[in-house]
């Protein structure tokens, strides 16, 4: 299936922030390759915790998979993630997106964190 025809009928929601160079990677990306997509602002639109939880479900590697434990967010939580509730957890994600990964490209069924040309290659063919 060509792209143009992946795109239109399946709607691809791209979680991204302006300022993230792998998030600007990825929308040039996309629009060399004329893909449609719902942007959405990771930090003034973020995913709800229902959301999260879907997208959790699509990866492979579970929660370490979106979770950005490298970020200086992350390194000053005083939480131990391990003695989480997956409900807080998921919520505490919701509001502070700056943990996520980015960017988050889903169609529903599949999922691409970070910038991966190969892969989004693969999700739209």
């Amino acid at each position: 299936m060509a792209v143009a025809e992946r795109t239109q009928t399946q709607k691809l929601t791209f979680f991204t922030y302006p300022s993230c160079t792998s998030c600007r990677k990825a929308k040039a990306w996309l629009a060399e390759n004329g893909v449609n997509y719902e942007e959405r602002h990771l930090f003034k639109n973020p995913p709800t915790a229902e959301e999260l939880l879907t997208i959790i479900k699509m990866t492979s590697n579970g929660l370490d998979e979106i979770l950005s434990t490298r970020s200086q967010r992350f390194k000053n939580l005083d939480v131990d993630i391990n003695d989480m509730s997956v409900k807080e957890l998921l919520e505490m994600l919701s509001e502070e997106p700056q943990l996520l990964k980015r960017p988050i490209l889903t169609d529903g069924e599949n999922l691409i964190v970070g910038f991966n040309s190969s892969a989004m290659k693969n999700l739209l063919s």
